[in-house]
Formats: C-alpha cells, structure tokens, sequence
C-alpha cells in the first residue's frame, strides 16, 4: 500500500529529482518563466515556493538553507535581493502555472511555470477587469438615457412651433 505517499518520482532516482528541481528551481529564478511539463511544473512549485517564503527574512541562516538546495550563488543572490522584495507582502501563491497545450512528440502536457509578480501582462490585465461595468448598469443607463431624450426634444420643437 502506498498511503501518504504523495511525492511525483518523475520516473527518477532520488538524487536524480533533486537535482533536476534545484537547477529548475535556479532556471525560473533567473528568468522568472520556464516552459516545462504540467507534472514537473507541479513538482517544482512544492520544491521553490518553500524557498522563496525562506527569502523573505534575509539571515545568514536562511541563505545558507536555500544555497544547501539551490547550490548556485548566483540564484542565491537573485532570489534574496530582487524576488524577496517584488514578493514581500504576499502572503503565499508565488508561482502560477499557465497550461499551453500538448508537445508534439510524446503529446505530453505543456506548460509555462512562472512567477506571478514578474508577468507585466497579467498584472495589466487585471487592473482593467476592475474597470469594467457589470450588464445590468449598462442596460439601466441605456434606458433612461432613450426615455429622457425623446421628452428633452419635445419641448424643444413645441417652444419653436409657437414663436
């Protein structure tokens, strides 16, 4: 029986997984959006959003935990100084997955894993589905606006009509 055993081997070794997730984990780091398969994109969002909440308390402790995972200085130093400052005051949720259809070869599932504060698009996008109006306004406002322009044009035409 396999009870509790919730952890995607991705048809790996142990030190296989690992070490594909951390330079993965480096990869979206660096470049805040990869292009990779639905279950390795899941695998890697529970192995980065640990590390990015370590991030946000700038300790020597806390580097030293995420550099023992990531083992590349450069991801290291771009996660605490840019990505823990973009992220600091969300609560969780620091990657979204973004599905893109199926690769050609092996018609596995695709997708783009991203950081959710770096894509400029969505954020735009969002700020504008505030804006809009929902149907109901629009109709009322329709309405009255036809009902109160016939009566403005009567007055108008029985004024001319007796000069």
């Amino acid at each position: 029986m396999r009870h509790n055993k919730k952890i995607n081997h991705l048809g790996r070794t142990n030190t296989h997984r690992n070490a594909m997730l951390s330079n993965m984990a480096c990869s979206l780091i660096k470049h805040k959006r990869i292009f990779t398969t639905v279950a390795k994109a899941k695998a890697l969002r529970k192995f980065v959003e640990p590390l990015i909440t370590k991030s946000k308390e700038d300790t020597t402790h806390s580097r030293r935990v995420v550099f023992s995972n990531l083992q590349d200085k450069y991801a290291v130093t771009e996660l605490f100084k840019e990505v823990s400052q973009k992220i600091g005051d969300r609560p969780g949720g620091y990657t979204r997955i973004l599905k893109t259809g199926n690769r050609l070869g092996d018609n596995a599932a695709m997708c783009f894993i991203e950081l959710v504060d770096y894509n400029e698009n969505m954020l735009k996008a969002a700020t504008a589905k505030k804006a809009t109006k929902t149907r109901r306004s629009r109709k009322k406002s329709t309405v009255a606006a036809e009902t109160e322009a016939p009566v403005a044009e009567a007055p108008v035409a029985e004024e001319n009509a007796a000069e």
